[in-house]
């Protein structure tokens, strides 16, 4: 069947793509957007190089380009004296990640009890140093705005020659605050400049507001799978962690979480990534949060939101906070702009509701303020229309590098290996075969040059170390694509 997608020029079906993607991977864009809706059928023949060089008056480079591209992505083959057709990626047979029992007895909360096996996990990775590492939530460096942000830096130090000699306000950059108040309207949330706080990335937000809503030996519930940096906070400030369970697909169960807090009684707070959590990736629906801020503003529990990683969702709009649904000032925020900016500069915020002086005066107390030049480097970026265009930039980079990754990982990893891609984010949370450990393909893979994040420090239990979270951050090379192939043969050989 030889389907003739209308000219590319005329295509009104999706938005259009961010202006500063090569003319190649628009037209590939258009093209794949055809494939995924089902326009253009496993089977069915593209149009030939010469038809696209004549549909959509490009010259034969790009129209190579374009049908190579999405060959390297899976997405098509070429036959012999035929063409290029369509192609069932081989992800699409791969089953999703599964689903938690939220009916089973939660486990007891506990003094957290991850610090040492995060600290050897971190160790053994800098002491072999892998080649191909694939076990951090970065992005390549090159897929940040390197030279803006250098000119931003420049012209903050000319404007400001004494910059580096002078006292720090002790809120932060009037008009960092004032850009960032700005921003997060994009998620829903209305502030001034007066409500944020700056930190030291979301890490330090976190600890603020769990130091300002509990103490040691409170009980604070946290999702289960999380990040092992908050199973590693609560530990270093001698609380307890009472893992709820979360959804690949929509996040903390709403329903265990009920019962948790009616069954416990003592529970200082709820802290949750409703946006691309990490490690699951999943997005927590609206209806979801609502019910979720409801709960907590019911129950009289301080909700800790942390949103790292909003503005890496797919598309043009940014999946809405949970904040948004906040009446009574019960959500603390926590934002950072390590993934989405410059992981180097180290910069988050936080606005926090009721607990707005007490976390002001914390910040004070334990860490003084951030430095001023990078957050007035990031406000001259951040100000500029160049910052919405490098967004696009990377959300569109990104979402290539899941979709080469995971179908690269269909085709390595034994059958029984499963898979959820989210729709946007850094990571990818891969299960795999029963009974088979995530240590031992750590150590296994760190011997030949491969870092991965084993799924046994995301939880306090061992109820994860059958999965791996790996990072897709990185441009997809030939030697990252014999990376996973490696990386499979390990999950193939190891014993379950």
């Amino acid at each position: 069947m030889d389907m003739q997608p209308p000219p590319f020029a005329a295509a009104t079906a999706t938005p259009a793509p961010a202006p500063a993607l090569p003319i190649y991977r628009r037209l590939a864009e258009h093209y794949l957007s055809a494939i995924q809706s089902g326009t253009l059928a496993p089977g069915d023949r593209m149009p030939s190089v010469r038809d696209l060089m004549r549909q959509h008056h490009v010259s034969l480079s790009t129209a190579l380009q374009t049908l190579r591209h999405l060959e390297e992505g899976g997405w098509l083959e070429a036959r012999p004296r035929s063409g290029y057709f369509v192609r069932q990626p081989r992800r699409a047979a791969i089953r999703p990640v599964g689903e938690p029992n939220v009916l089973a007895p939660l486990d007891p909360a506990q003094y957290v009890g991850i610090h040492e096996q995060v600290s050897d996990f971190i160790a053994r990775r800098q002491l072999q140093a892998p080649a191909i590492d694939l076990s951090g939530m970065s992005c390549a460096p090159e897929l940040y705005a390197v030279e803006a942000l250098k000119n931003a830096a420049i012209r903050a130090l000319r404007e400001q020659p004494s910059l580096l000699t002078s006292p720090m306000p002790i809120n932060g950059n009037v008009t960092f605050r004032q850009v960032v108040a700005r921003r997060a309207l994009n998620a829903g949330i209305r502030i001034g400049a007066d409500d944020v706080v700056v930190t030291h990335g979301c890490i330090e937000a976190l600890n603020l507001a769990l130091r300002a809503v509990a103490q040691a030996g409170d009980t604070i519930a946290v999702e289960s799978p999380t990040y092992f940096g908050l199973l590693q906070t609560l530990e270093s400030l001698g609380m307890r962690a009472l893992e709820i369970p979360t959804s690949p697909q929509t996040g903390i169960s709403i329903e265990a979480l009920e019962l948790a807090i009616q069954t416990y009684g003592n529970i200082k707070a709820v802290v949750v990534v409703p946006t691309l959590q990490n490690p699951l990736g999943c997005i927590m629906p609206d209806s979801h949060k609502e019910r979720l801020v409801a709960l907590c503003e019911r129950c009289a529990v301080p909700l800790i939101e942390d949103d790292a990683y909003s503005e890496l969702a797919d598309g043009d709009v940014a999946p809405s906070a949970a904040k948004v649904w906040d009446r009574s000032g019960n959500v603390i925020y926590c934002a950072s702009l390590n993934k989405v900016l410059a992981p180097g500069m180290r910069l988050g915020w936080m606005t926090s509701g009721k607990w707005h002086e007490r976390v002001k005066m914390l910040k004070f107390a334990y860490t003084r303020a951030n430095e001023e030049w990078t957050q007035i480097t990031a406000a001259n970026y951040m100000g500029s229309p160049a910052y919405d265009r490098h967004l696009r930039r990377l959300r569109g980079n990104l979402k290539e590098q899941r979709e080469q990754m995971a179908e690269a990982i269909a085709g390595y990893f034994p059958s029984e290996t499963r898979l959820s891609v989210p729709d946007g984010g850094v990571g990818l949370w891969v299960e795999l075969p029963r009974g088979l450990s995530s240590k031992a393909v750590f150590a296994a893979a760190l011997d030949q040059g491969i870092g991965v994040s084993p799924g046994v420090i995301f939880s306090n239990s061992d109820r994860f170390d059958h999965y791996l979270r790996l990072c897709c951050g990185k441009p997809f090379t030939h030697e990252l694509d014999q990376a996973l192939r490696k990386l499979g043969g390990i999950v193939e050989r190891l014993p379950g």
